[in-house]
């Protein structure tokens, strides 16, 4: 005979319902249908507004024959449409693809026949390189062009013209403003799908499901602080980790999206003293454009603005200087298989009294768990013991709990790679403090991040192989205070030839998106083992050196 608790309390419809973050913007629009949720330029779209929008995408989408499983890629800015698309594709039990707007042709085209894709939402900002994407891929999917009105006078780059099948306004206006659409038949339903930069050939689908999503949404809320109505300014791309998940976020707390189509440090101050920012998001490299800015360019605002960073941990002059003008800087860690940040340093106060070195020694560190996950831990990765917790052995970090992703799509392989033991395996190489905070040591797979992005070190080593005066080459992560690290190519020429630094780097442009290629080539021996092997940490130690660290 089972225990009491086992008998007669199944679940049903009024007990259980599957987790996802799509109710939250149903919510909110019945709590505050006037306030306002979207500041785009001169628009300003309210909470009653956005949600009807979002069910008149979903119901377009869904005359389009877009249903469960199917795909929905988009490539937008900062922008409404990219809000929409975040409920609105789900809503209709689709996935939406989020493809990085900085990708170049051939890998856009990869990952849409990957994806399978059967719409695409193209910014026309991005209609040249979308269409040199499609030529090269296999799915034609329907293409929707979003013409956008507000569009900077002031632009860096063309608008663009439209080539698609129809455009996205009058796309969403035909839709249904009442279509009733569902919840997840399952909260394990995925809901997102996010590309890897790939560390060896073409990069990994990261598959989310909604109870993650879902999950997010808190712990985004504890980690920033985040009190009731923030405003929060849209200076984190989307497309990265559907941007850390704060599209669904601010929902909860009732908050107002402040779009930015570019980083640009008069724009994020006018926006800041303009509509009273309390939160942004964003790599080192916006840091420095917001400390570094001309004067002409800086605002005076009396809110203290709450700063998530990730990536490389910033310097204590970039703190400083950020502290100075006005912003509290929270330091978080994850990746893309992670939902975003999973590990905030929590800051406890006694450390405000430090000593300068302590203090940022602490300020170093990436932290603990967020709220949402269960446990984070640096592990043996042959063994699966944890290491001492010393904070000088260096072990693998490894995360376990809901806001892991579901998988790698169509690549089982590498799921079950990335799970062995029941953890997630980071590919990141850090110790354990005494404390229980981690530090990260070494990226295992040599991942460049420079301005939040991931840069392959072996896809540019292959790029510069392909250079017929090149015999050997490497590439490690120099410091950079503005991008906080960018990609330096060790090179060794073949005798007999001769090359220039700008001839390399203008030869891995035609094969690499801009931001992957090196900054700076050095012609001299590169160290190696006895066995050939190339010894990257000393290059590691040069490029630190050449740095001034």
């Amino acid at each position: 005979m089972g225990k009491i608790f086992d008998h007669d309390l199944e679940r049903n419809p009024a007990n259980h319902q599957p987790l996802t973050p799509l109710s939250y913007l149903e919510r909110a629009a019945r709590v505050y249908p006037t306030r306002t949720a979207i500041i785009h330029g001169s628009q300003r779209v309210d909470y009653g507004t956005f949600y009807r929008r979002t069910r008149q995408l979903a119901s377009a989408l869904s005359r389009q024959g877009i249903g469960k499983g199917d795909t929905v890629s988009v490539m937008l800015s900062n922008t409404p449409p990219m809000l929409e698309a975040h409920f609105g594709v789900p809503m209709t039990k689709a996935v939406l693809h989020s493809l990085n707007t900085r990708l170049d042709a051939a890998v856009i085209a990869f990952q849409l026949d990957h994806a399978e894709t059967k719409v695409a939402i193209v910014d026309t900002e991005f209609s040249g390189v979308f269409r040199e994407a499609l030529k090269l891929a296999n799915v034609k999917p329907t293409v929707i062009d979003f013409v956008d009105d507000q569009y900077p006078a002031d632009a860096p780059y063309p608008q663009g013209k439209p080539f698609g099948d129809m455009e996205y306004n009058a796309f969403v206006e035909a839709g249904d403003p009442d279509y009733a659409w569902s919840m997840p038949d399952d909260e394990w339903d995925a809901i997102t799908l996010n590309y890897t930069s790939g560390t060896t050939g073409n990069p990994k689908g990261v598959v989310y499901h909604h109870r993650g999503a879902a999950l997010m949404g808190y712990g985004n809320i504890i980690a920033s602080g985040m009190a009731r109505y923030p405003v929060y300014l849209w200076t984190l791309p989307m497309f990265h980790c559907n941007g850390w998940c704060f599209p669904w976020t601010l929902a909860l707390q009732f908050g107002t999206h402040v779009c930015l189509r570019w980083v640009r440090a008069k724009q994020i101050y006018d926006a800041i003293a303009d509509h009273g920012v309390t939160h942004l998001c964003g790599a080192p490299i916006v840091m420095s454009t917001l400390i570094n800015a001309a004067e002409s360019d800086k605002r005076a605002f009396p809110q203290t603005v709450t700063f998530n960073t990730a990536a490389a941990p910033p310097p204590e002059s970039i703190l400083a200087g950020m502290a100075n003008a006005g912003f509290a800087v929270t330091h978080l860690y994850g990746l893309t298989e992670t939902y975003g940040p999973a590990v905030v340093n929590e800051w406890q106060d006694e450390w405000d009294a430090l000593e300068t070195s302590s203090r940022t020694a602490k300020k170093a560190r990436q932290g603990v768990r967020y709220a949402a996950l269960e446990d984070l831990a640096v592990l043996d990765p042959e063994t699966m013991a944890p290491v001492p917790a010393d904070g000088e052995t260096i072990g693998e970090v490894m995360f376990r709990g809901n806001i892991v992703m579901k998988g790698y799509l169509k690549n089982r392989q590498a799921s079950d790679e990335a799970f062995a033991g029941g953890w997630f395996h980071s590919g990141d190489l850090g110790v354990m403090h005494p404390d229980g905070y981690i530090q990260l040591k070494d990226r295992s797979k040599d991942i460049i991040i420079s301005g939040g992005e991931n840069i392959s070190s072996i896809e540019v080593e292959d790029a510069l192989y392909k250079f017929p005066a090149v015999s050997a080459c490497a590439v490690v992560a120099r410091p950079d205070d503005k991008w906080g690290e960018t990609p330096l190519a060790f090179v060794e020429l073949k005798s007999g030839h001769q090359a220039s630094e700008e001839e390399l780097i203008a030869h891995c442009r035609t094969l690499l998106a801009r931001f992957k290629c090196p900054r700076h080539v050095l012609f001299e021996p590169i160290p190696k083992t006895s066995t050939g092997k190339i010894q990257k940490f000393e290059l590691r130690k040069r490029a630190k050196l050449l740095s001034g660290g």
